[in-house]
């Protein structure tokens, strides 16, 4: 891996057909917004053929209305790859049984820091807790989200449970449900967040699933990640790019470096390979 952003050195132009992109610290600039410079960029892939797919912890829903009619050309790997949408028809899922997220929930109410949980559905995400300070964290990632007086009474195929903790969710929370690795995946998805889904399921296991699906191959496909839940995804490519700003760990196991978020790193490393 190089230690400086980089673009491979290719004999012949690059067979480039799947771009998956993280988005908080990786495509959405330091405010959280999608850099004005993506969208002629989307225009250039789709002109090339190149699919582009956001994969994100974030809800369907959300990531939809972040790209507006671009989304009409995307296929979306949401909730931690946990649901994969493509012209609004399921590509795959993974949905918690019940009895598990019963359990799930329990621990998640005993702790003891300051923390609120948002239960995903494919239809809606879900809150019990309602105060200002922690409904705007949950707004900022579930474009729906629905009160509800009791998760344990949702009527929802649930794929994930998201606990959001105002503390760091690293050493606060993630901890406390670590009794859940054994049959769970327990993922740090952010400074703040920890998500809990069907063993064995990630953003990289999804973005396999989506490269058998469209006979892509790994050779095929970039990727670009920031921070824990975004490991796998590195395998998952030949193309792997770790943001300049990424979780030491990422950057381990991802081959190249791109420049950070603020400095739109993706659409500039995009910019290159597209030239070569």
């Amino acid at each position: 891996m190089t230690a400086s952003a980089s673009v491979p050195v290719l004999a012949d132009r690059l067979d480039l057909r799947l771009v998956a992109v993280d988005m908080d610290g990786t495509l959405l600039d330091e405010h959280g917004q999608v850099p004005e410079g993506l969208w002629p960029m989307l225009d250039r892939l789709r002109e090339r053929g190149i699919l582009f797919a956001p994969a994100s912890g974030r809800q369907y829903a959300t990531l939809r209305r972040e790209f507006g009619a671009h989304g009409d050309d995307m296929v979306f790997i949401a909730e931690n790859g946990t649901y994969v949408v493509q012209h609004d028809e399921e590509i795959s899922s993974d949905v918690l049984a019940p009895p598990v997220v019963a359990d799930v929930l329990a621990a998640a109410r005993a702790l003891t820091v300051d923390a609120g949980v948002v239960l995903c559905g494919k239809r809606s995400a879900y809150i019990e807790r309602t105060d200002a300070a922690f409904r705007a964290e949950a707004d900022r990632y579930y474009a729906e989200l629905a009160p509800v007086s009791d998760l344990g009474a949702v009527d929802d195929d649930i794929i994930k449970i998201a606990v959001f903790v105002f503390g760091n969710a690293e050493t606060e929370v993630a901890p406390e449900l670590e009794r859940f690795r054994s049959s769970l995946q327990v993922v740090v998805s952010g400074e703040h967040w920890v998500d809990v889904m069907s063993t064995g399921i990630n953003k990289g296991e999804a973005l396999g699933r989506l490269q058998t699906a469209l006979g892509v191959t790994a050779a095929q496909t970039v990727v670009f990640g920031d921070y824990l839940n975004d490991l796998e995804m590195m395998d998952a490519a030949e193309h792997s790019y770790a943001m300049a700003n990424a979780h030491p760990e990422v950057a381990a196991r991802a081959r190249h470096r791109a420049p950070s978020n603020r400095d739109h790193g993706v659409i500039r490393v995009l910019e290159q390979l597209l030239d070569r």
